[in-house]
């Protein structure tokens, strides 16, 4: 036997701290952790929050999952803009058991009308034993592609990377950075630091808010604020990493995302278009894909959005999903 506990105030991200679940799924990520959900409840939050946590009879938790609830509409927690992977996290063992109860849950409640569960990957394990367990809880589902998440597989050495890439993806990258090295042989990769991280997010921000069309205008006073907060939240540990193409002392591209298990996420990116003749934004991928590579991590993941420089790296699409519920009979 299970029970779900449903916990409805932001007391519930450290008072029913699931980070040991995050642990234990494989499908865990950085977006699906307390302090990152936290963070993004406290700058972007504006619905009622729903936070379910499945427990055994003897109240150790198998999985937990967070919410938020707008107009009868019920949707996981982060948002689709910010947060890349999305849905519950639990013990392995009891996945479909969790899964059942969840969706048993949400069937007995009378608060939503919908729910648009957007962000679930699909080579993840729970999409399917949350669908099947709607249905079996007498919820009406349907499972929608709605982005990818482009991965690159990293092998044991930079060299062979390059060796596994097409002849002319390989020869694009190892001819950007020659002509940004000819132009500017002082070129080098400069991290961030807790003592530098404020500055430096200045001039990303900086760097960001000169780009064209949406880019441009999506690094707004409030999204400068949560890069913020995710920066002085998760640098101390080395889980954030910004990273600078520097030359003469001057930042010309950059890239922040997260190191996670055994993989790198590149969360965003942005160069000086001052110098876009040189590529430096392209450069700084394949010099992060190098650090990474040596670093000892195995995966890059590029996050959501189906981008054409992306592939250039020999990224793989690995697909995004949406499980839309209604209760039976709604129409």
């Amino acid at each position: 036997m299970m029970a779900v506990d449903w916990y409805g105030t932001p007391a519930a991200f450290i008072e029913q701290d699931w980070m040991p679940l995050v642990l234990a799924d494989p499908d865990g990520t950085i977006f699906h952790t307390p302090a990152f959900l936290k963070l993004y409840w406290e700058e972007f939050g504006a619905r009622d929050l729903r936070i379910a946590v499945v427990r055994r009879d003897d109240g150790q938790p198998t999985a937990a999952a967070a919410f938020e609830l707008k107009d009868r509409v019920l949707s996981w927690l982060g948002g689709f803009d910010v947060t890349d992977y999305m849905g519950p996290v639990g013990d392995p063992e009891h996945r479909e058991w969790s899964a059942g109860e969840l969706m048993k849950s949400l069937a007995d409640s009378p608060d939503w009308s919908k729910a648009d569960l957007a962000g679930m990957a699909t080579h993840g394990k729970w999409l399917a034993p949350l669908t099947d367990a709607a249905g079996h809880a007498g919820l009406s589902a349907r499972v929608e592609p709605v982005d990818v998440a482009p991965f690159v597989q990293l092998p044991d050495s930079f060299e062979l990377y390059l060796s596994k890439l097409d002849a002319k993806l390989r020869h694009e990258i190892r001819r950007k950075e020659r002509r940004l090295r000819e132009t500017h042989p002082d070129v080098r990769l400069v991290d961030s630091t807790a003592d530098t991280i404020s500055a430096d997010l200045e001039r990303f921000m900086e760097m960001h808010r000169s780009s064209r069309g949406e880019k441009g205008r999506f690094m707004v006073p409030g999204m400068e604020l949560f890069f913020r907060r995710i920066g002085s939240t998760f640098i101390e540990d080395g889980t954030v990493r910004l990273a600078f193409l520097e030359t003469e002392g001057v930042r010309i591209a950059a890239a922040a995302g997260f190191r996670w298990r055994d993989r790198f996420l590149l969360y965003n990116s942005a160069y000086d278009h001052a110098y876009a003749h040189d590529a430096p934004g392209m450069v700084l991928i394949a010099e992060l894909i190098r650090s990474t590579i040596e670093e000892g991590y195995r995966g890059f993941d590029m996050l959501k959005g189906d981008l054409a420089y992306k592939y250039r790296f020999g990224a793989r699409a690995r697909g995004l999903a949406r499980l839309r519920l209604r209760p039976r009979g709604s129409g």
